[in-house]
């Protein structure tokens, strides 16, 4: 087990360092095989296979991005999502066997920045990983536009631009959009667009729904897409 990030630098996007990602995954074999891929990719890995020691690892590298299997031997993956929610809002991409979709929408509830399905593709998983720093960054308020294909958000001028034009959105789909934005590349559930845009998870789905396709239709089939029974993804077509 590794017992924390080598020295070094990698190469990962514009950043001189290389970002660091905590594994917290149990499976001694797995583990050492995320670890090597992530680190081939130009990540830093730091490995846990226990909670405890996933959330002291947390604790003293502060890492970029966590990467948290469920089924952890002392606790259960959903308390430790709880934790590192409690300290601060390090992206989360959940990777789990549990294929219930009450379970996904729990663990995207609780904080989880993405839930990605064992077994997985190594690429997809990396796709994964860039999303889920990209969103740390914005989190932070380090970049206030944000850009996915032709569509660019100015989330500090609150205008809206695809392919050079100026989009005309209602206020809701303007909150809408926003909350898809911040969350770029990744799902966001049902109950949490609900609550953040309507102010209570237990507003009339039906209304989401009806704002989602007014705004699909101005954006675009490709841009706005549904993650069934779970919630809807603004896709990073970067």
């Amino acid at each position: 087990m590794d017992d924390g990030p080598e020295d070094g630098k990698a190469e990962t996007g514009d950043a001189a360092d290389p970002a660091t990602v905590l594994i917290v995954e149990d499976d001694a074999s797995l583990n050492a095989a995320l670890s090597a891929t992530l680190k081939a990719a130009g990540f830093r890995p730091v490995a846990a296979r226990t909670a405890a020691e996933g959330l002291r690892w947390f604790a003293h590298y502060a890492p970029d991005l966590v990467l948290l299997d469920l089924g952890l031997p002392d606790r259960d993956g959903l308390s430790v999502i709880t934790d590192i929610r409690a300290r601060g809002q390090t992206p989360i991409v959940v990777l789990s066997a549990r294929n219930a979709e009450a379970m996904k929408v729990e663990a995207l509830d609780l904080g989880a920045d993405d839930y990605v399905l064992k077994p997985f593709g190594v690429e997809e998983l990396l796709a994964r990983l860039r999303a889920g720093l990209r969103h740390g960054v914005q989190a932070r308020g380090s970049a206030p536009v944000v850009t996915t294909g032709d569509l660019v958000v100015d989330l500090g001028l609150r205008r809206v631009t695809k392919a050079g034009e100026a989009l005309k959105l209602s206020p809701k789909e303007y909150d809408l959009l926003v909350e898809l934005a911040l969350n770029l590349g990744r799902t966001v559930s049902h109950r949490a667009l609900l609550a953040a845009v309507w102010g209570s998870e237990g507003a009339d789905i039906q209304y989401l729904r009806v704002y989602v396709g007014q705004l699909r239709a101005k954006l675009g089939e490709a841009l706005l897409v549904s993650d069934p029974g779970v919630g809807y993804r603004l896709e990073d077509l970067k």
